[in-house]
């Protein structure tokens, strides 16, 4: 069965059943995993073997961590805009070394 005539059947089954109690929703999602092509159901082997992803993924080039003193305007103006201060103002001073030398 093509893909897309799978999801449609899938999206009908689901629209139609939606509404019945849980034992009988359990059977139609099943049925659209059996369904679908790209989807099986692991092993307890290949269970046992998944880890939980936890937080972003390692950078290759991580930022690291310094003690820097600002000014208290300078840092309530990168704060003041919200989440994402430290990184607008690590932009900020990318910026300001395009167009300055540093000896």
């Amino acid at each position: 069965m093509p893909f897309e005539e799978s999801q449609r059947r899938i999206t009908r089954a689901a629209s139609r059943h939606c509404h019945h109690e849980s034992a009988d929703n359990e059977k139609y999602i099943n049925a659209g995993i059996a369904d679908d092509r790209d989807t099986y159901e692991l092993t307890p082997a290949e269970f046992r073997q998944l880890r939980p992803v936890r937080g972003r993924p390692r950078s290759e080039a991580p930022k690291q961590r310094i003690t820097i003193r600002l000014s208290p305007d300078v840092l309530a103006k990168f704060k003041a805009a919200g989440k994402g201060w430290q990184t607008r103002l690590d932009l900020a001073l990318r910026d300001w070394l395009k167009t300055h030398r540093v000896r």
